[in-house]
Parts: C-alpha cells; structure tokens; sequence
C-alpha cells in the first residue's frame, strides 16, 4: 500500500486531487481511498488531504503521519508547514516550484529523494490560472506509477466537463516535465 499526503492551501484543490486520484486507482481495479483533514481550512490557509492506494482491500481507517510520497501543490506551503514531517526514510517528495532541486532542498532542508514541476507556470500556460492540482496529479502518476494517465484524464473529464480538456493537457504537460 501506498499513502500519499496532499498539501496545499484551502481552494487550490487538494481535497479533490487526493479523492480524483483514489478514484481513477479504483477504476484500475485497485483498493484505494481519499479524505481531508479537517480543521479550520479556509480559502488560503495550508490544507492537508490523503490518499491509500493498495492492491489488497485497506482495512486502516486513520490519518496518515507517516507517508510515503508528499505531494506539495503550493510551494508557499513549505515555509509554513513541514511537508515532510513523518515521511518515511525512503518516501519521496513531489513539490510545485519555479526553483532548482537543490535550491529547494537547501531552502527546506529536504533530505528526502525529490521531484520537482513547475505546475504554476503550467496551469498559468495551459488552464490560465494558477490552480495546480490537476497539474500535480500527472507529477504524481510519473513519480509513482502508481495510476495511467487516461485512468486521471476520466476522473477529471466527469468531474470538470467544461474545462476538462484543458486541465488534462496540464495533467499530460506535468507527467513529461516532472524532473524524477
């Protein structure tokens, strides 16, 4: 089983990102589920949000504090949360960001493995505005395999029908412009 942690900040869409994600695992034939955590999330406060991907049927019920991948659609977040607080030694952190691999790990002191995919500027590119979590789950599925792109781009397409085309353009532009 694979656990994931989504950070954010309330609006981008971390919540649906995580249920999006465990929705196209399950399609595939997998055990996966998806929740938030609940606290006093608002519009621009950082949000957390989990996601289980297994083969088996996941029979845990609680948080996750020990992830293995961190999914970060925000880059701000990092100087007001730890993202990588509980990450398990071999886990992998996937962040949003216009800077380097080493100038984040150095900012964030990161000793984790880590990926990196300016999602901002895709989502600015391709959607015309910065919301990234369509853009970080094509991030996600290079990093991991964990899901098929088509099984993400059926997610998006019946939750965003209007402006699915777009945000699965972005989702594709990421999986090739993630630096593993």
């Amino acid at each position: 089983m694979t656990e994931i942690r989504w950070h954010g900040r309330g609006g981008q869409g971390a919540v649906t990102s995580a249920h999006m994600f465990a929705m196209a695992a399950i399609a595939e034939g997998k055990s996966a589920q998806a929740f938030p955590s609940f606290g006093p999330e608002r519009r621009g406060a950082p949000v957390m949000a989990f996601t289980r991907v297994g083969d088996e049927f996941i029979y845990i019920r609680t948080g996750i504090a020990e992830p293995d991948v961190v999914v970060v659609l925000d880059p701000t977040v990092m100087g007001a949360v730890d993202v990588t607080s509980g990450l398990k030694e071999d886990g992998v952190v996937i962040a949003n960001t216009s800077k380097t691999k080493k100038e984040l790990a150095d900012q964030f002191n990161i000793k984790h493995p880590l990926s990196i995919v300016n999602a901002t500027r895709i989502a600015l590119d391709v959607i015309g505005g910065p919301i990234t979590n369509t853009t970080m789950m094509g991030a996600l599925a290079r990093v991991t395999g964990l899901v098929e792109l088509g099984s993400l781009e059926e997610q998006i397409a019946e939750r965003f029908p209007a402006v699915a085309e777009k945000n699965i353009q972005a989702m594709r532009r990421a999986y090739q412009e993630t630096e593993v």
